[in-house]
C-alpha cells in the first residue's frame, strides 16, 4: 500500500541538497531517518550521508554494514530526541540528467519495500541548466515502486510518485548540523581510499604513481575550496545571527522584568480601596 504523502522537514532538505551539490561527476546516495504515521505519512526528519566505495556515474549501492550501521544511529536518534525513528527511505542525486528514476533506481526502490512498505525514494536533479534562463536548475521527487505484473508473473514494476512537502524549520537541528560538518570528512574519505588503491597496484611507474598523488592532492583541495571554506564560512555567520539574536532576547527579557518590577511598586503604593456601608 503506497504512501499518502510525505514530508520532509527544511534542515534535512538543506543536508541532502548539499550532498547532492558536492559533486556533478558521480551520484551521491543516502538514507532518510524518520517515521511513519497511522494515516500513512511519511516524516523525515534526519539523513545520514554514506560513503561510497565505488563512485559511479549512473548507480549508487548501499551495502548492508552502512544499512545496519544507519539503523543503530536512527535508534539513538530516537533515544535523544524521545520520539520514534527509524530508516525509512533513501536519496541519491541524478548529476546532469532527469529527475525521474531509472529502472535500475525502481527496482532498488522495490528491494527496500520488500523489507518495509512504506520506505521512499527521493532523488536530487542537479547541474541541469535550463535552456530559457541558462540558470541551474534543481529538482525534486520522492517516489515508490509498484508491481504490474498479474500474480504469479515475473513482477514489472513501475514507479509512483509520492506527494512531498518540505516543512519549515525553525533552526537547524543538531542531527543535520552534524551531517552537515561530516559531509567534508566523507568526500575527504572516498579521495583516500580511491587513491589507496591505486597504491596496491604492481609494477606502477614512477610517474603515474607522481600523478596518482598529484590527483589526490588536487581533489582534496577541491573539496576544502567548494566544501569546507564555504561551510565553515556559513557556520560563523549563523552564529554570529545566534549572537544577536541572544543579545536581542536579552534586552527584551531585561525590559519586561522592568516593567514588571514597576508594575509591582505601583500596586505597593497605591492606597487600599475602602468601602463605605
Amino acid at each position: 500500500m503506497a504512501l499518502s504523502c510525505a514530508y520532509l522537514d527544511a534542515d534535512a532538505h538543506m543536508v541532502c541538497l548539499a550532498h547532492a551539490l558536492s559533486t556533478e561527476k558521480e551520484e551521491i546516495m543516502g538514507l532518510l531517518i524518520g517515521e511513519i504515521d497511522e494515516k500513512r505519512v511519511c516524516h523525515v526528519s534526519a539523513v545520514i550521508m554514506l560513503r561510497r566505495s565505488d563512485k559511479q556515474p549512473d548507480r549508487v549501492e548501499i551495502s548492508p554494514e552502512q544499512l545496519s550501521a544507519a539503523s543503530t544511529r536512527a535508534e539513538h536518534l530516537a533515544n535523544e530526541l524521545q520520539r520514534p525513528m527509524r530508516v525509512i527511505g533513501w536519496y541519491h542525486s541524478h548529476p546532469h540528467i532527469t529527475v525521474w528514476p531509472s529502472h535500475v533506481d525502481v527496482r532498488t526502490q522495490a528491494m527496500y519495500q520488500m523489507m518495509d512498505e512504506g520506505f521512499i525514494g527521493l532523488i536530487y536533479s542537479v547541474f541541469n541548466e535550463d535552456k530559457n534562463t541558462k540558470h541551474n536548475r534543481i529538482q525534486l521527487t520522492c517516489f515508490q515502486a509498484i508491481n504490474q505484473s498479474p500474480e504469479g508473473e515475473a513482477p514489472q514494476y513501475m514507479r509512483i510518485e509520492v506527494p512531498l512537502h518540505i516543512v519549515p524549520t525553525e533552526c537547524l537541528g543538531k542531527s543535520s548540523l552534524q551531517s552537515l560538518i561530516e559531509l567534508p570528512e566523507i568526500l575527504s574519505q572516498e579521495e583516500l581510499e580511491a587513491y589507496r588503491r591505486t597504491t596496491h597496484i604492481k609494477d606502477l611507474d614512477l610517474l603515474t604513481k607522481i600523478n596518482n598523488s598529484a590527483v589526490y592532492t588536487r581533489s582534496v583541495c577541491h573539496i576544502m575550496e567548494v566544501m569546507t571554506g564555504p561551510l565553515i564560512q556559513s557556520l560563523e555567520n549563523r552564529l554570529e545571527n545566534n549572537h544577536r539574536t541572544l543579545e536581542r532576547l536579552q534586552l527584551e527579557k531585561e525590559q519586561i522584568l522592568k516593567e514588571l518590577d514597576e508594575g509591582s511598586k505601583h500596586r505597593s503604593i497605591s492606597p487600599p480601596k475602602t468601602t463605605s456601608v
